[in-house]
């Protein structure tokens, strides 16, 4: 979707849609550029083809704003698709070919275990079946030279293993292909010339770094879901083009970062965490809202969906980002027991269950809630579109928490008694307890499984979480929020507008940006600095290309270097930054001042012992849009009295129904205060306020609320 002759030049664009696809909705975002404001749509997914939901959400916020598909400069977005392909196992027959003698380290792993006394412990299973896995004879060296060529020849029968098998995609990785990719680039030109229909992915580009079941993993997983990606990247950009774009699409990474989208179907492993990434990135956007002095704090971005809930810590204005990550655990908490991606993101965890999470009575007469979703399709029972179990949302709706008759702006009307019904039977009858009871158990349950794994995964990075002000985003965030934040001893909550559609707005808030990453292992005083500094060089450039490719002006081009080190013995690494200067001077000193604060940072104290580099790391980055002012922009509106109503809502067995104000969060003006128990109303969200919380609106239009102690 390449701008053409016809097409309106870069300053007639005057728009920007961001676009997110969440399991039960897919959210719609338009920012007039000009005007400084957005208007927003949310509709319910469509599992079976997504772009479907894509096409119509963008079909109608144009056709209701009045805008032709030719004012707008670019379509951002962000897709579950990568994820839940791999969750499901719903991507492509994908073989791997490795050097001879490893064929098994996909099954090898770590040789560890992440539980020491389960018997019977359950570990992933490779994508790549032992039959797809073939072998191919060279060698490689740690330092790069050649031990054994390449033999090319053996790739005609392991083409027709793979033709025998039906693999679509085939994984390369060789053994230390990350010092030099020779043969595995030599065995991409060779598959392209006597097997063209095979997708082809290598280590060497996938993931250049260390670790050869990590590498593995993350070529294979990119390779299984590369040509149903791109098939789906294709059709949406078709779609786009046949309704008069004429812009590039843009598709946000799991780090935060966007790029084009021939830079998304090349590595689309990358956007494995892509929609929850981008909610922090506008996580960091309101907090620079409401922060003193412009600037962001220290933050806890809350994200509840329909289908899963993450929680990102946010230090200092940035989101905490990890070089690796791990997708579809056998166990949702246990480390270990899923697939790891070395791929850069954003450090987040899922915390437990969505809106659409269901809700049973386990073997042991407890109520259960989740792991899994009713989704969209059928959906929660007050949805009426054919779910019969109860749900998170249908707890809410009972609770008074979701007006049945104003869901989604009154677009979706919800079936409070089928809703009723349904936790009565599986829930209240079996148990013996009100059907109120019930219902609160399930808010109660979830909403104190996600305060529990939060507050764990802040204690792992070594953050006291009660410091932290939470930020809730998505559909169920606001509703459940200041429970959570009363469980975790979190005092203040920065409650944005449109907060149920906050990943659009933070995919239209985020920079283009892309990182590469190569491995160079050694004692950084045996550092080889000229061919460092060389090797850096050429990340800086390959990287800088990808930004202007995707239309950012050279003038405005920013780049960071930073180094994974650690010292020598040791298995996990830091993140270490470091100036280019450093490197060109061969300062050693300097990278070594700089990872002695890394590490005390990160631990609290130094070892006497030598440190190593492990992996070189280049972030190359357009500027940030300046959505802020957009998001500010429609605080200048003239304001009428706020609007009330007014609904029973249950806070509590000790409390049971009370009769509560009801707030359209589109009438709050700046300064309005407001202490609980009330409920604030918007079309994508609605934020519920306990009796023991109040707050104020800001300039920013954000409710700032407060827990009263």
């Amino acid at each position: 979707m390449a701008a053409t002759e016809d097409a309106p030049d870069k300053a007639a664009a005057n728009y920007r849609i961001g676009v997110d696809i969440g399991g039960t909705f897919t959210d719609v975002v338009l920012w007039d550029v000009a005007n400084s404001r957005t208007e927003k749509t949310k509709l319910l997914t469509t599992p079976d083809d997504p772009s479907r939901a894509v096409m119509a959400g963008i079909s109608r916020i144009l056709a209701d704003c009045g805008v032709g598909p030719g004012e707008v400069d670019a379509v951002i977005h962000g897709t579950t698709l990568v994820a839940n392909a791999l969750i499901e196992r719903k991507g492509v027959k994908t073989g791997l070919i490795t050097t001879r003698g490893f064929r098994d380290v996909l099954e090898i792993g770590r040789e560890w275990r992440y539980d020491l006394f389960d018997l019977e412990i359950e570990m992933p299973d490779p994508i790549a079946d032992r039959p797809r896995r073939q072998e191919i004879t060279e060698r490689i060296g740690p330092d790069g030279a050649v031990i054994e060529a390449v033999v090319l020849d053996e790739l005609d029968g392991i083409v027709e293993r793979f033709r025998q098998l039906d693999v679509a995609s085939v994984a390369v990785c060789l053994l230390h292909a990350y010092r030099n990719p020779a043969h595995e680039v030599a065995i991409r030109e060779r598959l392209m010339d006597i097997a063209p229909s095979l997708s082809v992915s290598i280590s060497s580009t996938v993931s250049p770094e260390m670790g050869e079941y990590e590498r593995s993993s993350t070529t294979v997983a990119n390779a299984y879901v590369h040509p149903i990606f791109k098939t789906y990247v294709d059709r949406l950009v078709a779609g786009l083009t046949e309704l008069g774009f004429a812009r590039d699409l843009l598709l946000i990474l799991s780090d935060g970062r966007l790029v084009r989208q021939d830079t998304a179907t090349e590595y689309p492993i990358r956007l494995v965490q892509s929609g929850p990434a981008a909610g922090a990135q506008a996580a960091v956007l309101y907090g620079a809202m409401s922060g003193p002095d412009e600037k962001a704090g220290d933050l806890l971005c809350f994200d509840m969906g329909g289908t899963t809930a993450k929680a990102c810590l946010i230090e200092n204005g940035e989101p905490r980002r990890a070089a690796t990550f791990e997708v579809a655990r056998v166990f949702r908490f246990a480390e270990g027991s899923g697939l790891p991606l070395q791929i850069p993101a954003i450090d987040m965890i899922e915390i437990g269950a969505g809106g659409g999470s269901i809700a049973r009575i386990d073997r042991l007469g407890l109520i259960q809630v989740g792991p899994d979703s009713a989704g969209s399709d059928p959906g929660p029972v007050c949805y009426g579109l054919g779910g019969r179990e109860p749900t998170v949302t249908d707890a809410d709706v009972v609770l008074g928490y979701l007006d049945p008759g104003n869901f989604l702006g009154g677009a979706m009307q919800l079936d409070r008694d089928g809703a009723a019904a349904a936790i009565n039977e599986y829930l209240a009858e079996p148990l013996g307890i009100t059907m109120e009871e019930a219902a609160w158990g399930i808010h109660e349950i979830v909403t104190g499984n996600m305060a529990q794994a939060a507050a764990i995964h802040a204690i792992e990075k070594g953050l006291n979480v009660e410091k932290f002000t939470m930020v809730p985003i998505g559909g169920a965030g606001p509703v459940h929020v200041c429970g959570l934040a009363r469980k975790m001893g979190i005092d203040r909550l920065i409650c944005p507008v449109g907060a149920g559609v906050a990943s659009a707005i933070g995919m239209l808030g985020a920079p283009i940006s892309f990182e590469l990453a190569q491995a160079s292992m050694a004692r950084l005083d045996g550092v080889d600095w000229p061919i460092v500094a060389s090797m850096i060089q050429t990340m800086m450039e390959q990287a800088r290309d990808m930004v202007r490719h995707a239309g950012v002006a050279e003038v405005d081009i920013t780049s960071t270097l930073s180094i994974m080190m650690r010292y020598v013995g040791q298995g996990y690494e830091v993140e270490v930054p470091v100036q280019r200067d450093w490197i060109e001077n061969g300062d050693g000193e300097a990278v070594a001042r700089s990872f002695s604060q890394s590490y005390r940072r990160r631990f609290g104290r130094t070892e006497a012992m030598p440190p190593e580099t492990i992996t070189w790391r280049v972030v190359v980055t357009g500027p940030r849009p300046p959505l802020r002012d957009a998001l500010r922009g429609s605080a200048e509106i003239q304001w009428e009295a706020a609007e009330q109503t007014m609904r029973p809502v249950w806070f509590g067995p000790d409390v049971g129904f009370m009769e509560t104000p009801v707030y359209d969060r589109g009438s709050l003006a700046p300064g309005v205060k407001i202490s609980g128990p009330a409920v604030l109303e918007e079309v994508e969200s609605t934020l519920v306020l306990p009796p023991d919380f109040s707050g104020e609106v800001d300039e920013g239009l954000n409710f700032i609320a407060l827990r009263q102690l």
